[in-house]
């Protein structure tokens, strides 16, 4: 009868002093609270100086956050990316990122820009008595620029902001929360450098066991 060979958790197994199971990348959704309904739109455009609720409003909001982008990266001489469709994006930007882990550096690495579909505001048209338009807003999916601030954090790893450039400005932060910092911390910080570890990979997360030195 053949047996199977010996792995590395057929020989820590029963000498496993500490395990901890967590999450190796976190995703998050961002959104403004008091900007989701077409009543709270036209709330947020008075305060912002446009007495008529429009797309135009919005458009021009629009454009000042985007020229606001170009002027961070260029006084930062952050690198600038244009994505094109079918981009795997981390990809792109991974040269940014080794370098910047290389350097032992935290900082936004490259800004990347991007059309996508993305759920923001609409409105149709109506013309009242007295000849001044209203505008009713509704939600729907448009093709709009979405920009991605990638980031190396030297202890975390990499990351990346995603912000919507229309209304209502939704956001998606990405990060990887390295298998090897982890375990480097648990190690380190639990035990003060008195044990080795090990890792291990699961699918819905990862695993760090901490062992007795030899």
């Amino acid at each position: 009868m053949a047996r199977r060979p010996v792995t590395l958790t057929d020989i820590i197994a029963g000498h496993v002093s500490l395990e901890i199971e967590g999450f190796d990348r976190i995703y998050l959704n961002g959104y403004v609270p008091a900007l989701q309904l077409g009543g709270q739109l036209a709330g947020f455009l008075d305060w912002r100086g446009f007495p008529i609720a429009s797309p135009a409003a919005l458009g021009k909001i629009s454009q000042e956050f985007r020229a606001a982008v170009r002027r961070y990266a260029e006084g930062n001489q952050i690198p600038w990316v244009s994505f094109r469709k079918g981009d795997r994006k981390l990809d792109v930007m991974r040269p940014y990122l080794d370098a910047a882990e290389q350097a032992g550096v935290s900082k936004v690495v490259a800004i990347g820009e991007a059309r996508e579909f993305q759920w923001v505001f609409d409105a149709t048209r109506k013309d009242g008595p007295d000849g001044v338009p209203w505008f009713r807003f509704y939600r729907t999916e448009r093709l709009v620029t979405c920009y991605y601030f990638y980031i190396h954090d030297r202890r975390a790893g990499p990351a990346f902001i995603k912000v919507c450039a229309y209304a209502p400005y939704p956001v998606k932060v990405w990060c990887l929360w390295r298998l090897l910092h982890k375990s480097h911390y648990a190690a380190t910080a639990i035990m003060s450098g008195t044990v080795g570890w090990a890792m291990r990979k699961r699918r819905s997360g990862a695993v760090c066991q901490v062992i007795p030195a030899a």
